[in-house]
């Protein structure tokens, strides 16, 4: 059985947060389960964008700071990369605050390259995503408890996404059109391939509503942590009461075989129905996976894709 780790945790104070975090991964192993000396360690928080720092739509630099501190303590060297929605990870993370734990820990910030990988998959045959991801020795997952107007809920699965480059996440909202079947196969046989070795996600203070980024800061007290990303995803959607079968990547991964049962979960800490919310506020209503852009603009990324698809596959 995978193990999801939940507590009640409320602060972003640096000193509690530590101490919860050591909480929430001791019943894992502690972070020692997952590096060890000398690995270079990719954290990889959401970093949406860089023009909403109050609305709890990225993962708090809080959090990243405690997790570095611990991924160093535990001998690994963690770095920072993500490829956000607009802009530069860097910058993103700028605007949102990160500049000075960024220079207290040297914490190096990557701007993701991609890379077309072989990926073992009836649909999808093979997957343009970060080289920096991939060649990681260790990727830890940081992403933020949020609805999503197009996939319902966004959490350790969809924070992934992240990881695959930006022209190539504009393609793939044109590909699936208004298939929210197939675009949420896409994002799980993403997490698939990027394997994430521990996502930690946050839902001290979490975005409801209109999500990703037009929602609006909603306190749950809540951290969550798994080796298995589709575990935790399904733990916290029964903690948030929300109907699995409306969530494009919950489907996907029950239709894949993946973890999608809590009662194939063991819960070391606080099952989910300890912590459920009873009034966790979605979206007030759903988008196309494609945005409805016009038809010129789906065009010019159909052309950008086949460029894409068609480069020589470069060993490195």
């Amino acid at each position: 059985m995978s193990s999801v780790s939940l507590l009640s945790a409320h602060s972003y104070d640096l000193p509690l947060l530590q101490a919860s975090l050591q909480q929430l991964l001791k019943p894992l192993g502690g972070i020692k389960s997952f590096v060890t000396p000398g690995q270079r360690v990719l954290l990889k928080p959401n970093l949406l964008t860089g023009s909403r720092p109050t609305k709890e739509c990225v993962t708090r630099p809080e959090m990243v700071y405690c997790v570095a501190q611990l991924v160093k303590e535990a001998g690994g060297t963690p770095f920072l990369g993500d490829s956000p929605a607009f802009g530069t990870a860097r910058g993103v993370a700028l605007a949102n605050g990160y500049g000075s734990i960024m220079e207290e820990l040297g914490l190096e910030v990557v701007e993701f390259q991609g890379k077309r990988y072989s990926h073992d998959s009836d649909q999808f045959n093979h997957l343009r995503l970060s080289k920096e991801a991939m060649d990681a020795d260790v990727v830890i997952n940081l992403p933020k408890v949020k609805s999503h107007v197009q996939l319902t809920l966004t959490l350790g699965v969809k924070n992934l996404f992240g990881c695959v480059p930006g022209k190539m996440k504009a393609w793939w909202h044109m590909e699936a059109g208004k298939d929210s079947d197939r675009f949420g196969e896409m994002l799980v046989e993403t997490a698939r391939a990027i394997a994430p070795n521990l996502t930690i996600i946050d839902g001290i203070i979490a975005h409801k509503g209109n999500g990703p980024s037009n929602g609006e800061p909603r306190e749950l007290g809540i951290l969550g942590a798994s080796g298995d990303v589709f575990a935790l995803d399904c733990a916290m959607i029964e903690l948030l009461k929300v109907s699995p079968s409306s969530i494009p990547t919950w489907a996907a991964q029950k239709r894949l075989g993946l973890t999608s049962d809590v009662a194939d979960i063991e819960f070391p800490l606080c099952h989910p129905i300890q912590l459920q919310v009873n009034d966790w506020r979605l979206p007030d209503k759903t988008m196309p996976i494609d945005f409805g852009l016009p038809r010129i603009i789906r065009s010019t990324f159909k052309h950008l894709y086949i460029r894409l698809v068609r480069e020589p596959l470069k060993i490195s």
